[in-house]
């Protein structure tokens, strides 16, 4: 996943993708000759024969370090040899398709990241029908496909797919709005861009992430594994797992998962997983925030439990920023501050495994993702104060003060930028209008999410004053406090009662339905008397020590299991 500083500039400026030279296509491939020396080749043949021979220590290599080490030594600034080049040197056998189907991925994957200019019109339809015919190979199948690939793959794949997905729809709006006045070129790809309306569409995007999620079984999956006294390791299929422990219904699920080989394929399990992110990703994209957490309703957001299904650092961090971000905006906050503090904990404690060179684009996400989740964090602390981590509240003050400092005193611009910069890029569901696009149509969804916020943003102002002289008293009479704030009682008991429903949050169970308060600050109201209640407990040293035996048997549990 590739983020982009800002919505406006997620690709060249409009003069300079105007006047963008176009790939010669034929041309390439005359150039492919000398691109193609002995280590390409070898490479070629030895990573098919690998995932022909379901090496998956082999592939794992080939895949992260072979593919980045020969694309920073021979094509840095240009494209991979085209599939009908390597074609010739693939054998006719069976896994033949498949393989180059993936390289193709692979291929159209290169270009988006390190081909100047970005990818062509037509580079942007050939991956998406590429993709068409990879997913089509997955899920039409009778029987699982006989494919073992590394983690790290599937899950690019999937988050890839969203991507480009993400990428058209934000290049179409900028073709279209350039309108009918623009130059020949650019006319061109618009009449081709609604000539061909089906390609990227979001209904088959969607259509494929959830046939994933139907096709591997995955939430039944989850269900099983997540009321189950072990957590197992969806991976491992040797691991033996007492029936007794489950509720007649979920014994009936395992009988069925038992029965089902797709769900016993480890390539279609962890597609289906990350399908589910993706799902997450999408919705919040689209600004649907409750049917983004409702994809993830079975699995365990607890990172510890996380780690032991994902097993993929940057798929975790996605999923806690995402599911972070659905619940700031559902007004969730502590849950919110929660999922972000163990997100920020999890980047300091595998940071060192992003600092390879061959992981430096991916080192560069997962550094712009964490500064987007401290910004957030800052945010819900803001509006809901509570106690986090020692070492992350620490950080926050050490490098955000200033910033902390003008959202104390209520700067709405700095709330602006900073959720302008943390946000993700959202998404309009609905294909623009051709005949006519506004100047406004690309901003507007972004647009329609910020005044969401400021909305909230002004609700929690009002009462920012109110909390900050509560905490100053233990008993206070409403008249009192009105005359600190220049309102009359009646006024003020209206802003009372917006305190309290703005301190009540959502228990923490993805979609339960039960409100409380965890507030460092809470009151009632007795005779036109305000009694401030004191929410702040001693140190339990006690709970600390479960935590951490807690901890200790989540990291144990895969070892247990590897001895039976």
């Amino acid at each position: 996943m590739y983020h982009q500083d800002s919505i406006e500039n997620d690709y060249e400026d409009a003069d300079s993708l105007d006047n963008r030279v176009v790939i010669d296509l034929e041309f390439e491939r005359q150039q492919q000759s000398y691109k193609m020396n002995d280590a390409v080749k070898s490479f070629i043949t030895h990573f098919y024969r690998s995932i022909q021979n379901g090496k998956i220590f082999e592939i794992t290599h080939d895949y992260e370090y072979g593919w980045n080490m020969l694309s920073e030594q021979y094509f840095k600034t240009t494209t991979w040899p085209s599939v009908e080049s390597i074609e010739s040197m693939i054998p006719n056998e069976s896994m033949k398709s498949i393989f180059l189907i993936l390289y193709k991925e692979m291929y159209f994957r290169h270009i988006y990241a390190s081909l100047q200019g970005g990818p062509t019109l037509e580079h942007r339809f050939e991956s998406y029908r590429n993709y068409v015919q990879l997913f089509n190979a997955i899920l039409s199948a009778e029987r699982p496909l006989d494919l073992e690939l590394p983690i790290q793959w599937l899950w690019d794949i999937i988050d890839e797919f969203i991507y480009q997905f993400q990428s058209f729809c934000q290049y179409r709006a900028k073709q279209v709005k350039k309108g009918p006045n623009a130059p020949s070129n650019i006319v061109e790809e618009i009449q081709m861009l609604k000539q061909n309306s089906d390609v990227w569409n979001v209904h088959s995007v969607l259509n494929v992430l959830h046939s994933l999620v139907s096709k591997s079984n995955i939430n039944k999956q989850l269900e099983v594994l997540k009321h189950a006294t072990l957590s197992l390791t969806i991976g491992n299929s040797n691991a033996n797992i007492d029936q007794t422990q489950f509720t007649k219904h979920q014994q009936e699920l395992l009988m069925d998962l038992e029965n089902d080989l797709f769900a016993q394929s480890s390539l279609y399990k962890m597609l289906g997983y990350f399908s589910l992110v993706g799902l997450l990703r999408l919705n919040s994209l689209f600004g649907d925030y409750y049917l983004a957490v409702n994809a993830m309703h079975y699995v365990e957001l607890d990172i510890h439990k996380q780690s032991l299904i994902a097993r993929v650092p940057s798929c975790i961090i996605t999923t806690c920023y995402y599911v972070g971000f659905a619940y700031l905006m559902m007004r969730r906050y502590e849950d919110a501050i929660k999922v972000f503090v163990d997100a920020l904990i999890y980047i300091q404690r595998t940071r060192t495994m992003f600092q390879a060179p061959a992981r430096s684009l991916l080192n560069d996400m997962i550094a712009k993702q964490n500064e987007q989740i401290f910004y957030l964090l800052a945010i819900a602390l803001n509006f809901y104060p509570m106690r986090i981590d020692d070492s992350i509240n620490s950080y926050l003050k050490e490098k955000y003060s200033e910033r902390l400092v003008k959202l104390q005193r209520g700067d709405r611009d700095e709330l602006t930028n900073m959720f302008h910069y943390a946000c993700p890029k959202f998404l309009s569901p609905v294909p623009p209008n051709f005949e006519g696009v506004t100047d406004q149509y690309l901003m507007e969804p972004y647009n329609q999410q910020l005044k969401v916020f400021m909305d909230e943003v002004n609700q929690q102002l009002s009462i920012s004053d109110i909390r900050s002289f509560l905490k100053l008293y233990t008993t206070l009479p409403i008249a009192k406090l009105a005359s600190f704030i220049n309102k009359t009682p009646d006024e003020l008991k209206a802003i009372l009662l917006c305190f309290k429903h703005k301190m009540s949050n959502i228990e923490s169970d993805q979609i339960s339905e039960e409100f409380r308060s965890s507030s460092e600050v809470d009151f009632y109201i007795i005779n036109d008397m305000v009694h401030i209640a004191d929410t702040k407990v001693a140190t339990r040293f006690s709970d600390f020590f479960i935590r951490q035996i807690q901890k200790t048997n989540d990291v144990n549990l895969p070892l247990i299991l590897l001895t039976q």
